[in-house]
């Protein structure tokens, strides 16, 4: 959700060339630079829808999730926004809706006040979170790593990159 401009999602495809992939994007200039992108590189497993995230559960079917990338999401930083923060509880219990019981949500951000903040907002969705890290790129958890042109930009600025796993259960 939020494909940016394509680096992310078409790097993803090549990562993993035999899954559906879908890129979610608001903003119409952005998505058609990453469709742009994906088509250059022969990403045919990769499809594009224009959406805002907070309809997101009436746009895929439920349990119809395997994996959700949040991936320097904006940070929305004023308290009154804090409600439009893709990480937000309203939203994380969208992202639930669709996604399997087992699924996963990958979240990243330079931002640390973001991070902080969904660090609580996922406990509170009862999300299992694993693998919190403040410090991406230089820990272990980078071997797996897909660089977004955000985060390369932020890295070589010498921000830190916060990273943190979650996994959805369902309750039966």
């Amino acid at each position: 959700i939020g494909c940016g401009k394509g680096a992310f999602i078409s790097s993803l495809s090549k990562k993993y060339p035999h899954d559906r992939l879908l890129a979610v994007e608001l903003v119409a200039d952005v998505l058609l630079m990453a469709m742009e992108k994906c088509s250059m590189e022969n990403c045919e497993n990769v499809k594009f829808y224009r959406c805002d995230a907070s309809i997101i559960d009436t746009v895929l079917p439920e349990n119809s999730v395997d994996v959700l990338y949040l991936n320097f999401s904006d940070p929305w930083p004023k308290p009154r926004t804090a409600k439009r923060r893709l990480t937000a509880l309203p939203f994380l219990n969208k992202y639930q809706k669709i996604i399997k019981d087992g699924g996963k949500i990958y979240f990243k951000t330079d931002n640390l006040p973001l991070f902080e903040f969904s660090l609580e907002e996922f406990e509170k969705a009862g999300l299992q979170i694993d693998n919190v890290c403040y410090d991406l790129h230089n820990s272990d958890l980078m071997s797996n790593n897909i660089e977004t042109e955000y985060e390369k930009n932020f890295s070589e600025k010498g921000f830190n990159i916060n990273y943190l796993e979650a996994t959805v259960k369902k309750k039966n």
